[in-house]
C-alpha cells in the first residue's frame, strides 16, 4: 500500500490552512449527500447545524469526531481526505465499506470553529463536559454514542507547537493516546485494543517521521470524553495533530493523520490486534513541553547599564483577523531556558539587542527588534 500516493490522490484540495468553518465544509457535504448520508443531528449554542456523515455497511461500527475544539482543524482536513478515499469504488474502499460502518462528525463545535477558539460559544471546553453534559454539542456527541453503539471511537484533535517527542529536540508531529478507564490506569481488553492500534500506527509512521511521534499523558479524568468512552467499554484513540518543521498551516501533518486513519482500519480489519503490544506503546516518546516557536541564543542585553549575555524566546499567537489566521510572534520569556528548543533558532553570538520600545526583550511585546542595529527581525524572523 503506497500511502504517499493515496494521499496525493485523495487530498481534498478545496480545504486548507488552519481556519476551517461550516462555510468551508458545507459544499463538500452537499456533494457527498447523494443518499441522505449527511444529517443534521443537532444545533450549536448559536444555532449552527452539527452535521454527521455515515458511510459503509460493515459490522464494525466506528465513531469519529473532529473540531471538538474549534481551532483544531487539521484532523477535519484529513477526515475529508479519508472520506474521498472511501467514495472512490476501489478494492481498498470496497473492503473498508464492507468491513466497517463509519459515523463521523466533521465539526462538533461550529461556533468555536467560526470564532477560532478552543471552547464553544459559552466558553466551555467540550472536552471537560463529558459528565455534566451542560452544552448542546456535548449532548449531541453523547446521544450519538448511545444510539450508534460504536465498537471503536476516534477522538481527533490538534496540539500546540510547544510539544516535543520526549527530550529529543524533535517535534511531536503526531501524538496518540489510549485513554485510561480508571484512576489506576490499568489495561483491560478494550484499552489494549486501542494500545495495539497505536503501536501498529507508530511502527509504520516511524518510516516517515522517525522520532516525531509522541504519546500523550494518560492520567485519568472522567470529565474528558476519551476517558469516559473508554470507561464505558469502547476502545478509544486520541489523535493529536502537531507540528512538522515550517508547517504552521498543518498541511504536512494532515498527511500523517490521513496515513494513521488508513493504518488504523487496516489493523482492525486484518484482526491484527491479538498480540499485547503494550511494551511498544510505552516505548513511544512521552509528549513533553520543550519547544518554543523562536529561540534567540547568546544575545547581549543592556539592562539598566548592566550587560548580560542571555537567551529569549517568542511564540506565535494565532489571531483571527478578517476571516484569516495571522501568526503574530510575541516575546514570552527571557533566561537560560535550558532543555528547551526552538522551531526556529538563531545564535546571536553576542550581538546586542535593541528595539523601538524598551531596548530590552520585554515579555508580551511583538518580536520586532534589531541585533547590532543592522540585523532586523520582524515578527520573529530576519527581514531580508
Amino acid at each position: 500500500m503506497n500511502l504517499e500516493q493515496l494521499f496525493t490522490q485523495y487530498k481534498e484540495e478545496t480545504i486548507s490552512g488552519r481556519y476551517l468553518t461550516l462555510d468551508h465544509i458545507q459544499p463538500l457535504l452537499e456533494k457527498l449527500n447523494t443518499d441522505n448520508q449527511v444529517q443534521v443531528i443537532g444545533k450549536s449554542v448559536l444555532g449552527e447545524p452539527i452535521y454527521s456523515y455515515q458511510l459503509g455497511t460493515g459490522k464494525i461500527r466506528v465513531y469519529l469526531w473532529s473540531q471538538m475544539h474549534g481551532n483544531e482543524s487539521t484532523t477535519t482536513k484529513a477526515l475529508f481526505d479519508f472520506i474521498n478515499l472511501l467514495n472512490d469504488n476501489t478494492d481498498l474502499s470496497r473492503k473498508l465499506l464492507e468491513t466497517f460502518t463509519f459515523y463521523s462528525i466533521p465539526i462538533l463545535n461550529p461556533d468555536g470553529a467560526r470564532l477560532y477558539t478552543r471552547a464553544n460559544a459559552n466558553e466551555i471546553d467540550l472536552n471537560r463536559d463529558s459528565q455534566d453534559l451542560t452544552q448542546p454539542e456535548s449532548t449531541v456527541l453523547r446521544d450519538v454514542f448511545e444510539s450508534f453503539k460504536p465498537h471503536y471511537c476516534f477522538n481527533l484533535h490538534d496540539q500546540r507547537t510547544i510539544f516535543g517527542a520526549g527530550n529529543t529536540g524533535k517535534p511531536a508531529t503526531v501524538s496518540f493516546l489510549a485513554p485510561s478507564y480508571n484512576e489506576e490506569r490499568e489495561v483491560n481488553e478494550n484499552r489494549l485494543k486501542a494500545i495495539n492500534i497505536i503501536a501498529g500506527i507508530n511502527e509504520e509512521l516511524q518510516k516517515y517521521i522517525p522520532g516525531q511521534i509522541g504519546r500523550f499523558d494518560d492520567s485519568f479524568n472522567i470529565n474528558c470524553i476519551g476517558d469516559t468512552f473508554q470507561f464505558l467499554g469502547v476502545p478509544t484513540i486520541l489523535f493529536e495533530a502537531g507540528h512538522y518543521p515550517d508547517d504552521y498551516e498543518r498541511e504536512i501533518t494532515r498527511k500523517f493523520i490521513f496515513f494513521s486513519l488508513i493504518l488504523s482500519f487496516k489493523l482492525i480489519s486484518e484482526n491484527d490486534l491479538v498480540n499485547n503490544r503494550f511494551g511498544e506503546y510505552l516505548n513511544i516518546s512521552q509528549n513533553n513541553v520543550v519547544f518554543y516557536d523562536f529561540m534567540y541564543k547568546n544575545v547581549k542585553i543592556n539592562y539598566d547599564g548592566i550587560e548580560i549575555i542571555t537567551n529569549f524566546v517568542a511564540q506565535y499567537k494565532e489571531e483571527l483577523i478578517e476571516n484569516k489566521i495571522h501568526f503574530n510572534a510575541y516575546i514570552v520569556e527571557v533566561g537560560e531556558l535550558e532543555k528547551y528548543f526552538g522551531h526556529y533558532e538563531y545564535d546571536a553570538k553576542g550581538q546586542e539587542y535593541s528595539d523601538d520600545l524598551f531596548n530590552f526583550p520585554k515579555v508580551g511585546q511583538k518580536a520586532n527588534f534589531y541585533l547590532n542595529k543592522n540585523v532586523k527581525f520582524v515578527n520573529g524572523l530576519i527581514k531580508s
